[in-house]
């Protein structure tokens, strides 16, 4: 179990790596994300990045799951 959380620590680390090393990687700008601004209020909603990372993160887990058996 000790493995699972420090494996998935690392992981985060290196997300995070990778979106500060790309600042301008337009990943929560794509097409599809929903984005309503009227004065003061702002809606956003990153329908298209979230699928995006959802299925990145399902290759990842798989690969990972593939290993550790």
């Amino acid at each position: 179990m000790a493995k699972i959380f420090i494996f998935i620590g690392l992981i985060f680390i290196l997300i995070g790596i990778i979106l500060y090393v790309f600042k301008g990687f337009p990943l929560f700008r794509l097409p599809g994300d929903i984005v309503i601004d009227k004065g003061n209020f702002k809606f956003y909603f990153p329908i298209t990045s979230s699928i995006i990372i959802s299925i990145v993160l399902s290759v990842l887990f798989s690969i990972v799951s593939k290993f550790l058996k």
